[in-house]
């Protein structure tokens, strides 16, 4: 071999070796991250949704909202999808939470025929939503916030969520009662990116 065959062979292995790794580790088993916001009243969100509705997520002060950052495109925001469909129609029926997604990057005619063919009928953010990520902090997707009754972030989830795990950070947080049957998650293994 030749040098410059070497060096390209030399790349393509390390190039190989990082997919691999990536591919195969669990990005997060915590799945709970720190954020500055965590503790700090949440961001402002208002615009309009993929039906062209206004949204403004101080209407939602009095319950638990989930703001989950997504993208069709994104393979664990697929995965996570009916996890947030789950947790959605529990919390709907009792009244005590609701979700409000942003959809990153997003035709909002391709959201519109994911949720008609995947289920959920929550607000998705259409309008503005990069400078709700960059109010967030938002890294990579999917990204999902706990907000409290209050107003306050209470939790960040940076990778696929399971409605286990948004049950037990309601929880955790004071909301008095375990609710619904979301503990068991349809997430595969090593999804959550």
């Amino acid at each position: 071999m030749t040098g410059p065959k070497i060096a390209v062979a030399a790349v393509a292995v390390v190039v190989i070796a990082l997919v691999a790794l990536l591919a195969t580790s669990d990005n997060d088993p915590d799945r709970v991250s720190a954020s500055p916001l965590v503790g700090r009243a949440a961001p402002a969100i208002t615009g309009t949704d993929t039906e062209g509705r206004p949204v403004d997520l101080s209407k939602y002060r009095g319950k638990w909202v989930v703001v989950n950052f997504f993208a069709t495109w994104c393979p664990p925001c697929v995965a996570e999808h009916p996890e947030l469909v789950q947790f959605d129609r529990v919390h709907r029926a009792v009244g005590d939470a609701a979700i409000v997604s942003v959809a990153y990057n997003e035709d909002p005619a391709v959201v519109r025929a994911f949720f008609a063919n995947n289920g959920g009928s929550w607000p998705v953010v259409a309008e503005g939503r990069e400078n709700f990520a960059l109010s967030y902090g938002v890294v990579k997707l999917p990204e999902t916030y706990l907000i409290s009754p209050e107003g306050i972030v209470t939790h960040k989830f940076s990778a696929a969520v399971t409605a286990g795990e948004l049950d037990a950070a309601l929880l955790s947080a004071g909301s008095g009662r375990p609710v619904g049957s979301g503990s068991r998650s349809t997430i595969p293994t090593g999804t959550g990116s």
